[in-house]
């Protein structure tokens, strides 16, 4: 029998409360999301790498707020207008510039308690790329919240969580391999469990240990001894 071909379809992440996956390395940030309205400062940032849970939290406040999501690569002159809670998502991905960096302060400038803003980057705000010194000192000064801190109990939360994503239901015994050879970074564990899901729809299989293992023989980027990254 031929093997199934692959729709090209994009499983729907749920980002309510109720699928935030919590542990110690997020605890300040979701405890942070959690107290609005009651924020101690009108301004805040969330950092850390791809997949640790920005967007997730972000999309968490949003529900709540209200608040108007923009990309910081797509900012105009004009976004510092809109009313009301606004976020900013990864910062430090947008190149440096006159227009960002003047986008950027007037959008701090106007931060209130009933129209606060809400920015993610990858790291640490007070490192973030700028042009305009001003800027520098208000990103060094605003009240941050790093995410991500990974232990065996949250990758194997998070690996659960995108296969529930995709409908799918996987042996403990598959998640704990996946966990130790895997690079531990919640982009490899995504790119991983996509890789996995395409496998079993095209060969009509369950994903299971034995394919996990097929995978990581066929020699999957990122796939390594978590335990002892020199093993060859």
């Amino acid at each position: 029998m031929p093997a199934q071909l692959p729709l090209p379809l994009q499983p729907r992440a749920s980002l309510t409360r109720e699928d935030f996956v919590a542990a110690p390395g997020n605890a300040q940030a979701l405890a942070f999301v959690d107290s609005w309205p009651d924020w101690p400062a009108p301004a805040a940032v969330l950092h850390g790498p791809s997949g640790s849970g920005k967007t997730h939290l972000v999309e968490i406040w949003r529900a709540r707020s209200g608040a108007a999501v923009l990309s910081a690569s797509g900012l105009t002159g004009m976004a510092h207008r809109r009313a009301g809670p606004l976020a900013v998502e990864e910062v430090d991905a947008a190149p440096p510039g006159a227009a960002r960096d003047a986008a950027l302060f007037a959008i701090l400038e106007r931060a209130t308690k009933e129209a606060p803003i809400l920015l993610t980057g990858s790291e640490p705000p007070a490192s973030w790329p700028v042009n305009l010194p001003d800027l520098s000192s208000r990103f060094a000064a605003l009240l941050a919240f790093p995410l991500w801190a990974p232990d065996d109990a949250l990758l194997a939360a998070l690996a659960r969580k995108l296969f529930s994503d995709r409908q799918l239901r996987v042996p403990d015994a598959a998640i704990a391999r996946m966990i130790h050879q895997l690079e531990r970074s919640p982009s490899a564990i995504r790119d991983f469990i996509a890789r996995a899901d395409a496998k079993a729809l095209a060969e009509g299989r369950a994903v299971t240990l034995p394919l996990v293992r097929e995978l990581m023989e066929e020699g999957t980027p990122g796939a390594q001894d978590a335990r002892n990254p020199n093993t060859s």
